[in-house]
């Protein structure tokens, strides 16, 4: 096993000091935190540089409807580039005021995505793209979960629209277009939401949590 650099020991170190008490988990040895939402996540990644010993900081959210595999960013913020690791005094200052940055980004996240309503409210604040289908998809799911049909459609047209270029593309118009066609039966939005959501959490191996449809309100 490769020795642990200094950087990250004290990036680690940092850290569990301030993200741990939040409730945050790290992804085994690596520099993700995890934020378990029960729907979504909070995502903090102390990315490391190429050639050098350092850190940067990035924190965003991932939405579980989207039953992937991997962990993958939606709401993302470069909060810090990467800074370059030059002694352990130097860098200890530096790893610990990351962390601080992470905490408040992880409470501010909390309070921006803490209901549906708010989840779909900003996410409809996002004008389409095209080709970010991601954006689309979940601007759709997150209205259709909030009662808001018309324009969950009107998203989720936005991801029918886009060329198939790719496999992993038709996967995800095949779900906006159910979606699309149950969009104003809010029960039928809710089962499919939850089931992909256990879906995505098993993924992910995710803790078992009592996450039902009611904590979506």
């Amino acid at each position: 096993m490769a020795a642990t650099s200094p950087a990250s020991r004290l990036v680690a170190s940092a850290a569990r000091e301030r993200l741990r008490p939040l409730g945050l988990n790290q992804r085994g040895r690596s520099r993700i935190w995890v934020d378990d939402r029960g729907w979504w996540l909070g995502i903090v990644e102390f990315p490391s540089p190429t050639w050098s010993q350092g850190s940067g900081l990035t924190v965003g959210v991932m939405w579980l409807w989207q039953d992937l595999g991997h962990l993958a960013f939606d709401f993302a913020e470069q909060v810090q580039p990467r800074q370059d690791f030059r002694n352990e005094i130097q860098f200890g200052t530096v790893a610990a005021a990351l962390a601080d940055q992470a905490g408040d980004r992880v409470e501010t996240f909390r309070s921006t995505f803490g209901g549906l309503d708010q989840a779909a409210l900003r996410l409809l604040q996002r004008p389409v793209r095209r080709g970010f289908l991601w954006e689309s998809f979940n601007a759709g799911v997150a209205a259709a979960l909030a009662g808001r049909p018309e324009e969950a459609r009107d998203r989720l047209r936005a991801v029918l629209d886009e060329e198939p270029v790719a496999p992993w593309i038709l996967d995800v118009q095949h779900a906006a277009r159910h979606v699309y066609d149950v969009a104003h039966d809010l029960a039928a939005v809710r089962d499919w939401a939850v089931a992909a959501v256990a879906s995505c959490r098993r993924k992910l191996a995710l803790e078992p949590t009592q996450w039902t449809v009611e904590s979506l309100a």
